[in-house]
């Protein structure tokens, strides 16, 4: 049996007899609900929760995939900014592995902006 990997940033193919198979660098599995593409089964349940506080009114609204700039032409992606009643923000973000690059834009924007990253 020959075993063929070729990796793609986050993605990996791996050829195993003749059928390609797709695995993801940190084993988190893509999913679809109600049409949003999420990157991973956490990030997608959470979206669901997010779904019914908005629902019972325990949140006034939230946003996705919310871009921060940062110096240097480099960009943070929040998964979530939710919007309380009371005027509070928070700025939520799904993790399963903590990476570097993660650790180090996080740090750089509580440092410029007046937030605080909740890690879900």
């Amino acid at each position: 049996m020959v075993y063929l990997v070729v990796c793609c940033l986050l993605v990996s193919y791996v050829f195993i007899g003749g059928q390609m198979k797709i695995t993801h660098k940190f084993r988190n599995k893509p999913t679809t609900v109600l049409g949003i593409c999420f990157a991973s089964k956490k990030e997608a349940k959470h979206y669901q929760d997010l779904c019914l506080l908005k629902d019972r009114g325990e949140i006034v609204f939230f946003l996705r995939q919310v871009p921060f700039h940062l110096p240097g032409n480099v960009r943070y992606v929040c998964d979530f900014m939710v919007f309380y009643e009371d005027g509070t923000v928070e700025v939520q973000d799904v993790k399963g592995i903590k990476t570097d690059m993660y650790i180090l834009k996080k740090k750089l924007i509580e440092d410029i902006y007046p937030i605080e990253i909740v890690e879900i």
